[in-house]
């Protein structure tokens, strides 16, 4: 439940809540790679924790070790892209392990490195519907419990492809930007109910996906998942509430440096438009970060 002794206020002046530590938390892309890892990290921290994936067999052998690990885990199968397997997936994980309240957007694919012009098509909007769609259709199942219950926290597992421009996987880079619009959402729309949003960037881990990639193929050295895992844990903890509708980078930004920081400036590492300067006319409104 949320602690309503939290001194922060939202925009109109209503006492915005802050949600207690996680207990139970729900990761999609769990089977494997970083989403593996960070579930086997909160379950190590205490967590009651939900895997949700498309491999069945995969998912069992994570919650088998989380649970050799003395955790207690849960699985469902479930493709992200699909809203009516997504809530089924959902309630019957809420049903064995109890009300979501750290929810881990971590499914995702990536698409060919090649311009735009050269996509194809059918993969484009694969891409779209894993990492966007997929995201929003989590995130619906999950945050009216929440709200309802006070709050909660959200991480979306972004990448620095979302926040600059780049000349290949252009659904990619297209999807992660929209996860931080996501967030910066949940936050906005949430943060006087006691939801806090975060945008979480792993740098680029050793996994499946990373080393298939072209521009990674003589890579020899990788961010070590465990950054990620000990940022997404500090946030479960509620260590990091300041940083809420935020982009935060695991090869720049650990917990230590961003509890240092103090309260981020308005507009602070948000999604936004960088104007030319003072008398810039799309320096306005809707153009930048609003202020919190």
């Amino acid at each position: 439940m949320a602690d309503a002794t939290a001194d922060d206020t939202a925009d109109g002046g209503t006492p915005a809540v802050s949600p207690a530590p996680a207990e139970v938390a729900l990761v999609t892309g769990a089977s494997r790679g970083i989403g593996r890892a960070v579930a086997l990290g909160l379950a190590r921290a205490g967590l009651r924790v939900g895997l949700l994936a498309r491999d069945g067999e995969a998912l069992a052998e994570a919650a088998a070790e989380l649970t050799a690990a003395g955790g207690r885990a849960a699985f469902a199968v479930a493709d992200v892209s699909d809203a009516e397997a997504v809530r089924d997936a959902v309630a019957a994980l809420v049903a064995d392990l109890g009300p979501v309240d750290l929810l881990v957007n971590n499914a995702g694919r990536i698409d060919a490195e090649v311009p735009l012009w050269e996509a194809d098509v059918e993969q484009w909007h694969g891409v779209v519907a894993t990492n966007l769609l997929g995201s929003f259709h989590v995130s619906r199942a999950v945050l009216p419990a929440m709200v309802a219950r006070g709050g909660g926290r959200t991480v979306d597992i972004v990448s620095g492809a979302g926040a600059r421009d780049w000349d290949v996987a252009s659904a990619y880079t297209a999807t992660k930007a929209g996860q931080l619009r996501l967030v910066g959402h949940v936050h906005e729309a949430g943060f006087a109910r006691g939801l806090r949003a975060f945008g979480v960037a792993p740098g680029t881990v050793e996994t499946r996906m990373s080393t298939s990639m072209l521009v990674h193929r003589n890579r020899t050295e990788f961010t070590p998942v465990e950054r990620t895992v000990d940022l997404v844990a500090a946030i479960g903890r509620g260590e990091l509430d300041d940083w809420s509708g935020r982009y935060l980078r695991v090869t720049h930004d650990d917990v230590t440096s961003l509890r240092a920081h103090g309260t981020p400036a308005p507009g602070a590492r948000r999604l936004g438009i960088t104007p030319w300067g003072e008398d810039d006319p799309n320096a306005g409104e809707g153009l930048v970060p609003p202020a919190r």
